[in-house]
């Protein structure tokens, strides 16, 4: 994930919503556009359909799946203020809670999008035979971010590190403190052995849509992915975040919507319509099916290509076959420059959506479409700039800094995360009141 800045409005014109923008990129041959390796991230195998890994490995359905880190290290030392957000599972990944921050510990630029994880292909590489329970699974979520707020935000405190040569001091022994959490799923000493970043705790992404996950979100997300082919459908998650944002003491508008949508751009409509026929031409129906089994735990493979899927819904029946699903795996806006910001004014407005967090048919070419064409349509309409704002230190921009404006570089103190912060003066002995809740 890559942020852009907040947009601002022409002196003369009325303000409109700062927006950002993400790329959605994963370090894989397919990712959203199955059959387009000619031109996120899981710990398992899509092996649902058909009951095994071999059209997924035809297909080059998101397998395999590389290693992230590697690639936002290069990005990071090229770049100034671009943010990078990395998928984290709080199921799988325990090592996260130690390693997460050695590799970014003074980027400042991160985000983690937090999931659960949903493949159970992904548990028995884990040595599990299956996946834990949908509700056990957000239950361990809620305690590892927990830990993860302890060791980011509680361990050390600001002015730990000296660097005092006539004293011979690095570090103040009593401003670095351990956490000693005792939880249901973790036990951790800490302190954490990385010194704080620029933000401490991380940019905070999640895409979950079930209850427990719609919950989770309300307590811990300051961004969260939203999908879905039209924005009233979109903007009734939207609301029902931000409402429980505010039942517990968030401010609503401290919750970010990024919608996921793809964009198919031409400097005509002729252009942009030949540019998905020749998608459509190579996309991989069964690539698509692939993904679909995986995300929804269902094996399409056992259906005939021409048989009817009929969904019910109220009293209505629709009817479906297999390659109309797979033609509706990922929907696309396509048109010239004007059209498509017509269309994401309207998710803006309709949808109450903060941003856009593009997908992609090629890579890099649908990046290189957003850059070159429809970027300077959206900075015409004083929803996109062409640069980053400037800090009063001249540091890099953070990530939250990228989402919430110059100077929140640390988690807003309506957030449940906040009070784990170390704090001065000490309001308590030790802080062990604070770092021990369960």
């Amino acid at each position: 994930m890559s942020s852009v800045p907040y947009a601002t409005a022409a002196p003369d014109a009325q303000p409109k919503r700062q927006l950002v923008f993400n790329a959605f990129v994963m370090n894989t041959p397919g990712h959203l556009s199955p059959g387009q390796w000619n031109i996120a991230d899981v710990l398992g195998g899509y092996d649902v359909y058909n009951g095994n890994l071999d059209a997924a490995l035809r297909t080059g359905a998101q397998f395999p799946v590389h290693d992230p880190f590697q690639a936002i290290s290069a990005m990071a030392a090229v770049t100034k203020n671009l943010a990078f957000g990395i998928t984290q599972s709080t199921t799988y990944e325990v090592k996260t809670i130690f390693g997460f921050s050695e590799s970014t510990a003074h980027l400042g630029r991160v985000a983690i999008n937090v999931v659960t994880s949903y493949l159970d292909s992904a548990a028995r590489n884990h040595g599990l035979k299956q996946q834990l329970q949908h509700s056990e699974r957000y239950e361990r979520a809620h305690e590892y971010l927990e830990v993860l707020y302890k060791l980011w935000e509680f361990s050390w405190r600001d002015d730990a590190k000296v660097l005092d040569v006539e004293k011979d001091l690095y570090y103040v022994p009593e401003r670095v403190r351990e956490i000693n959490h005792k939880g249901k799923f973790f036990n951790v000493s800490g302190p954490h052995i990385v010194e704080p970043s620029p933000q401490r705790t991380p940019l905070i992404f999640q895409a979950g849509s079930s209850g427990p996950g719609l919950d989770f979100a309300v307590r811990h997300a300051e961004a969260i992915f939203v999908s879905g082919s039209d924005p009233r459908i979109v903007r009734k998650r939207v609301d029902t975040v931000r409402a429980g944002a505010s039942k517990i003491g968030r401010d609503p508008r401290s919750v970010k919507a990024v919608a996921g949508i793809t964009v198919i751009l031409g400097r005509t409509a002729e252009e942009a319509k030949a540019k998905l026929e020749a998608h459509r031409k190579v996309q991989s129906i069964e690539g698509a099916l692939v993904l679909l089994g995986g995300w929804t735990g269902n094996d399409l493979g056992i259906y005939n290509d021409d048989e009817e899927l009929r969904l019910v819904e109220s009293n209505a029946v629709k009817s479906w076959t297999k390659a109309r699903i797979a033609q509706h795996v990922a929907p696309a806006l396509v048109g010239t420059p004007e059209s498509v910001a017509d269309e994401l004014e309207r998710w803006v407005e309709v949808g109450d959506v903060d941003g856009f967090n593009f997908g992609y048919i090629g890579f890099p070419s649908t990046f290189e479409d957003i850059v070159e064409l429809l970027f300077p349509e959206l900075e015409r309409r004083g929803l996109h700039r062409a640069d980053f704002p400037a800090t009063k230190d001249g540091e890099p921009l953070t990530a939250r800094e990228n989402y919430f404006g110059v100077g929140q570089k640390h988690l807003r103190d309506d957030h449940v995360g906040a009070q784990y912060k170390w704090r001065i003066p000490e309001q308590v002995d030790n802080g062990a009141g604070a770092a021990n809740k369960e």
